[in-house]
């Protein structure tokens, strides 16, 4: 896959002067304001814990030409579904077979530009005075949608046939009129037919509250005024992002990270390879040397590749960079066909999320060489574990599906600690409260917590990991987990900062602990039997022994550290008279 962008003098070509910067920022805050109405909508309105507590969703307005006009400020993953989504319907329905009232719906990588099957599309065109103008679109992520496994993702699965129901550009809702028998063939895929069906319907009214919204802007300012708005917008990003790039030293830089496996445990750990050429203003992002294509669902789709690109560039060069598509233009991608970064249908792309992390944490080592000491920062967690539990509803006939990623410890920067028990790079869900899910699921929370130790030494301290152990409270109860960073792949460290710790996953079951493989699946869990996992810490920033004694000893008080790793890590020995 090659993406090409524009010189700067053709796009200069192209663009008129900007508008007035306060009208712009007017402007560019009131799309803003639409995208969190449409987030709030979506997230206040589902039923699934996934949607409703963790917030596993995204809402996106695109122009008529599909260009990416305002994001909200869920997950950054979600751009490249969204983006592929809505240049899918562009592709399969040209602009005279829409019409107003229609309403289309996908997830498949390979068949509408996805990332994964469980992430549903849910795109409404906008008109005006019988015009296409806009888009509104969401995804959200569905706790199951079919497959061999509750959850519908599994590291092991060899094909995405195996992974759930799949689902091209189709028209879910034409003339206003919602297609109740396509709705049923899709739900009833899944092992929650009820929640998916509510879910979809609130992604489907998500949108049309934006729609609404959007065509107040456009009676408000007329039609002409938007579209010049929306232009200026754009290319204000695009300028902006030019002169950060060009504030960079030019040159090649290059950086590797692994995954323990290709999904199906085994083998050597696989390379995730990148180089960023600095030049002439723009930058090209180089995935040769990556992996090949993983046999099992590790495998990352080329949209989810671009999000991961344009997420980390934002991130590392302008953090307040608008994010609409006058961030993509001035970056150039390219990944082989038939690697882990750009596979080939049918190969299977569940656990993607995992790798995407990896290609983000790739990319911030790569910018090491490009950016100055304090604009750096250590390795975090880089990956997003997750756990999954399936087993009879108690309150309704049919099986629940709790789906959950948990955080771990982010890079320690140059002048602050790592963040603890957080979600970095890709992915931005929030925890299921301890409440919820033992008010919704046959399940006890035994253990949340931090975990002491996990985070690297160094002047400043790598973030903490997480440790979530959970019991199962009757029979039927079926685990299944994706992860990594088990055994390598590790939070580096910089500057002399040291690695933070691996993840672990086992099973706690008469008295015995087994470790499990990062990427189990239908593992049946008798009553009283628990799974705990824990995950990586971030690396540390800087020589340990340079760390000021005062940060040491409050980490010894929070129990962040224990007084034995204080010692090997900082030379740090107690007081006399802390000691007595």
């Amino acid at each position: 896959m090659n993406s090409t962008p524009l010189t700067e003098s053709q796009f200069d070509a192209q663009q008129e002067a900007l508008a007035d910067p306060i009208e712009m920022e007017v402007f560019a805050n009131r799309l803003l304001s639409i995208s969190e109405d449409m987030n709030n909508t979506l997230v206040r309105s589902s039923f699934s814990t996934n949607i409703k507590e963790r917030k596993d969703c995204s809402v996106a307005l695109f122009d008529d030409r599909a260009r990416l006009v305002v994001q909200g400020t869920q997950i950054p993953l979600h751009l490249g579904s969204l983006n592929g989504a809505v240049n899918a319907v562009l592709a399969h329905y040209p602009a005279d077979r829409i019409a107003p009232g229609d309403v289309f719906i996908c997830n498949d990588p390979y068949l509408s530009n996805g990332s994964h099957l469980p992430d549903i599309n849910v795109v409404t065109p906008v008109f005006a005075d019988g015009e296409l103008v806009f888009f509104a679109a969401n995804v959200g992520h569905h706790a199951d949608v079919g497959g061999t496994v509750p959850g519908s993702i599994a590291g092991g699965s060899r094909s995405i046939f195996e992974e759930g129901i799949r689902i091209p550009v189709v028209r879910i809702v034409r003339n206003g009129v919602l297609d109740e028998e396509m709705l049923r063939v899709l739900c009833n895929n899944t092992r929650d037919p009820e929640e998916r069906s509510l879910d979809l319907r609130v992604q489907i009214a998500t949108n049309a509250r934006g729609a609404q919204a959007v065509a107040g802007l456009i009676a408000q300012m007329g039609i002409a005024a938007v579209r010049r708005s929306v232009d200026d917008v754009i290319g204000y990003t695009r300028r902006r992002l030019l002169n950060r790039i060009s504030e960079l030293k030019q040159g090649v830089y290059a950086f590797e990270s692994f995954l323990d496996d290709d999904g199906l445990g085994g083998g050597e750990p696989v390379p995730i390879a990148v180089s960023v050429e600095v030049r002439g203003g723009t930058l090209r992002f180089d995935f040769t040397g990556s992996g090949k294509e993983a046999r099992g669902a590790m495998n990352l789709p080329v949209n989810a590749l671009h999000a991961c690109v344009y997420y980390a560039v934002k991130a590392l060069l302008d953090p307040e960079l608008p994010a609409n598509a006058g961030l993509f233009e001035p970056i150039s991608i390219y990944a082989p066909l038939g690697t882990i970064t750009n596979p080939a249908p049918p190969a299977a792309v569940g656990a993607r999320s995992i790798t995407a992390q990896k290609v983000a944490g790739a990319i911030f080592g790569a910018f090491r060489g490009v950016l100055p000491d304090e604009r750096i920062m250590a390795s975090s967690n880089d990956c997003c574990p997750a756990i999954v539990f399936s087993g009879p509803l108690r309150s309704r006939p049919g099986s629940f599906v709790y789906l959950e990623t948990l955080g771990g410890g982010s890079g320690a920067r140059y002048d602050v600690d790592g963040m603890d028990a957080v979600h970095v790079h890709m992915t931005n869900t929030s925890n299921l409260p301890v409440e919820a899910l033992e008010n919704e699921y046959p399940l006890r929370v035994d253990e949340y917590a931090l975990i002491a130790d996990s985070g690297g030494a160094g002047r400043t301290r790598g973030g903490l990991a997480i440790a979530k152990q959970i019991s199962a409270l009757g029979e039927g109860i079926v685990f299944s987990a994706r992860s990594d960073s088990h055994v390598t792949g590790v939070a580096a460290g910089v500057a002399g900062g040291h690695d933070g710790r691996r993840a672990r996953l086992v099973k706690e079951a008469n008295g015995a602990s087994t470790e499990l493989s990062s990427k189990t699946a239908n593992i049946a869990l008798a009553n009283g039997e628990s799974v705990r996992l824990e995950t990586s810490g971030g690396g540390g920033y800087g020589a340990p022994l340079e760390r000021p004694r005062g940060s040491i000893e409050r980490d010894v008080r929070d129990d962040k550290i224990s007084l034995e790793a204080a010692r090997q890590a900082y030379a740090f020995a107690l007081a006399p008279q802390e000691a007595q």
